[in-house]
């Protein structure tokens, strides 16, 4: 079954797609529209992303100490993507959006994902930049700095991370402070029209999209501390702001002068994967293109000081879905490459009672059981993470456009989830992109097939936009203890409106339902143990086992929503109830050795002396 035909399943069998044009802001839109904008992205993604994908991981981004050069092929593909309008297409329709849902917005996006996944990380940083500025920046600063992303003629990136502090966000040294007339008054600049203006310094590390020459400018959006009235930065996370950083100056009236801010690339990171994303370590405030005279790179507040990094998790939650899409995407890449090969590739022979006949032709090696068992787990990661994907656009489209009650629930599920949206994907479709490896033997471990790139590339997804260790944490610290347990509560509910769903259906699917309410009531006990001593350090030590154990319940219950949805009959039907059948049978086990650490509180560890390792 192709991607396309799985699109059209989740979307109109499983999750009901059409309901929402019901809704005022879908109003103008019906099945019709939604499949050309799928079928668009398709074509797109296709004929301008897949045919470059290996050339910009064998062609990295190169810097000649003045300009960063890029394959040709890059600007052309960007082109190609800006002139689809995706960029708006769920944006308000005065600001030139769509306004199409979330959900339709994530499907158009999993080709490009899937077609090249460090090509498709420029639209993502940008749509999530200029959703950032839309959220908390002034009218003027959303005329001037958001509205060329939308239009797709500017990009945008994130520059939180440091070389000294990496995801210790509270340790950023980056300082803002109030820029003055170049009148030699020392009078502050209070009244720009573009907003509070100050001078930053400091170094920016991990910056993708940071330096490039496609678009008419890049827009960074700046993590900084703002000095405290005795001139030192503030501690902790509450003295961070955040800021536009344009890397060309630009006027009041939108346009972009030829000035450079002072913004200078430091130098380029050459990564594992992801190469054709360009990826930089960026000075601010160095001096190297000075602003009327002075050193350091002219800002813009957005939102109130102090409240940096609250505005700066819209982009960054985004980010975490769209990382976790992008790690679907690739485990289905690996998935339909291996499953081609192993469809092809004769190898081997049939076991009969006796033994192989010799004599026998040579059986193509999808039909030995351990190559469908490998098969078959891609297969259930990179479904069951592109479900889990479309799940929380359907809940940012309940929290936008539901009624008052679906809004606070779809949040809370949401916030609950995008831990798990991000690692579960990050971690499982690299290791099902393993097994399409695997599936080829010695042709999978070379550059003669795309599975290893595919591998390369979804390393990263465990490490950026907040490491698997971050989300563990966030997970079991924050998120399911927030607002009493409110959130682990609706989903928990969900989770049973399904299992009663499914308990009268027929055998197969109770034996589901029953292994998965007693799974979420393991989930629930490991929870309260983990906790029951109110001990942060023994509550967390093993964060990670939790949040596998947690995810493999969530996806076992969409595995177990999308097996009712299929009880239809047809090969694809039969192929997806088989795929759920996988999942229960070899993988839901799984939790009850995670959950066993959790709930024993071991310390094993945490307690390991750091000379003993």
């Amino acid at each position: 079954m192709t991607h396309r035909a799985t699109i059209d399943f989740m979307l109109y069998d499983w999750l009901n797609a059409e309901a929402l044009c019901q809704r005022d802001r879908h109003a103008e839109h019906n099945r019709e529209t939604f499949t050309a904008v799928i079928d668009l992205a398709e074509k797109v993604a296709t004929e301008q992303f897949a045919p470059y994908n290996r050339l910009t991981d064998t062609q990295e981004p190169e810097f000649d100490g003045t300009t960063v050069h890029l394959p040709a092929q890059t600007p052309k593909a960007m082109k190609a993507f800006n002139d689809t309008g995706l960029l708006a297409a769920s944006k308000d329709a005065e600001l030139g959006g769509m306004q199409l849902p979330s959900l339709v917005e994530i499907a158009a996006m999993s080709f490009f994902y899937k077609s090249s996944v460090s090509l498709a990380a420029y639209p993502m940083l940008t749509r999530g930049n200029t959703n950032t500025i839309l959220a908390h920046g002034t009218p003027k600063q959303i005329e001037v700095f958001a509205m060329g992303g939308i239009e797709g003629r500017t990009f945008g990136t994130m520059c939180l991370s440091e070389p000294q502090a990496g995801s210790s966000l509270s340790d950023i040294a980056t300082k803002a402070v109030p820029d003055v007339a170049g009148d030699g008054s020392g009078v502050a600049w209070t009244d720009d029209p573009l907003g509070q203006r100050y001078r930053l310094t400091g170094n920016k590390m991990w910056i993708s999209g940071g330096e490039h020459e496609m678009g008419e400018n890049i827009v960074h959006l700046v993590l900084a501390k703002i000095p405290g009235p005795d001139g030192k930065p503030v501690p902790g996370v509450k003295g961070i702001s955040l800021f536009i950083v344009p890397r060309k100056l630009v006027k009041a009236d939108g346009t972009i002068t030829a000035q450079r801010n002072d913004v200078a690339l430091a130098g380029l990171n050459h990564k594992c994967g992801y190469r054709g994303t360009v990826n930089t370590l960026l000075n601010f405030g160095e001096g190297k293109f000075p602003v009327n005279g002075q050193a350091g790179a002219v800002g813009y507040l957005i939102g109130k000081p102090g409240e940096g990094l609250k505005c700066m998790f819209t982009l960054m939650n985004e980010a975490r879905i769209g990382v976790g899409l992008g790690a679907t995407m690739l485990g289905y890449a690996g998935f339909e490459a291996s499953l081609d090969y192993a469809k092809q590739r004769p190898q081997g022979r049939h076991m009969g009672a006796g033994g192989k006949d010799h004599s026998a032709p040579q059986i193509p090696i999808i039909a030995h059981t351990d190559v469908k068992r490998m098969l078959m787990m891609q297969k259930a990661i990179a479904e069951g993470g592109f479900a889990l994907a479309l799940l929380c656009a359907q809940l940012v489209d309940d929290e936008r456009t539901g009624t008052p009650e679906q809004a606070e629930r779809a949040g809370l599920l949401l916030e609950l989830l995008t831990p798990i949206a991000k690692s579960w994907p990050s971690e499982w479709a690299q290791e099902a992109n393993s097994l399409a490896i695997q599936v080829l033997g010695g042709y999978g471990y070379t550059r003669d097939f795309p599975v290893e790139q595919y591998w390369r590339d979804n390393r990263l997804n465990m490490i950026h936009e907040g490491t698997h260790g971050i989300q563990a944490l966030d997970l079991l610290g924050r998120k399911v203890r927030m607002e009493e347990g409110k959130g682990l509560q609706l989903l928990a509910n969900r989770i049973n409106a399904t299992i009663e769903r499914a308990l009268p259906l027929g055998k197969e699917t109770a034996v589901h339902a029953n292994a998965l309410a007693q799974a979420l009531q393991r989930v629930g006990r490991a929870t309260k143990m983990a906790w029951s001593t109110s001990k942060p350090e023994e509550a967390l030590a093993n964060a990670v086992p939790y949040m596998q154990a947690f995810g493999h319940t969530v996806l076992a219950w969409i595995w177990l929503e999308v097996e009712l949805a299929s009880l239809s009959e047809g090969v694809a039907n039969a192929g997806r109830r088989h795929a759920s059948h996988f999942f229960f049978n070899y993988e839901l086990p799984k939790i009850s050795a995670w959950l066993n650490v959790v709930e024993a509180r071991d310390m094993t560890c945490a307690n390991m002396a750091e000379d003993a390792f």
